[in-house]
């Protein structure tokens, strides 16, 4: 067991790298990359075409909206 498993196993002794952790780390890394692609959604909705426009935006919303529900739903609650 190398030095930065050890120190989890100490302070999260139910903690495994094998039951959910992996699982977090992805889902953290979906919902930023979601986020920021909201954004990059939001700014190319004035620069396509007007008949596109209004879908692209809607795609950035629901993007930002999944982007938030992922960590609430999948991840679960953290109780100290």
């Amino acid at each position: 067991m190398d030095a930065a498993v050890a120190v989890v196993m100490r302070h999260y002794p139910e903690q495994t790298w094998h039951n959910g952790a992996i699982m977090n780390i992805l889902a953290v890394a979906v919902s930023v990359f979601l986020f920021v692609s909201s954004f990059v959604l939001f700014a190319y909705a004035y620069a396509v075409p007007e008949e596109f426009a209004a879908a692209v935006f809607f795609t950035g919303i629901m993007s930002a909206s999944l982007s938030l529900a992922i960590p609430f739903h999948l991840m679960g609650r953290r109780d100290s």
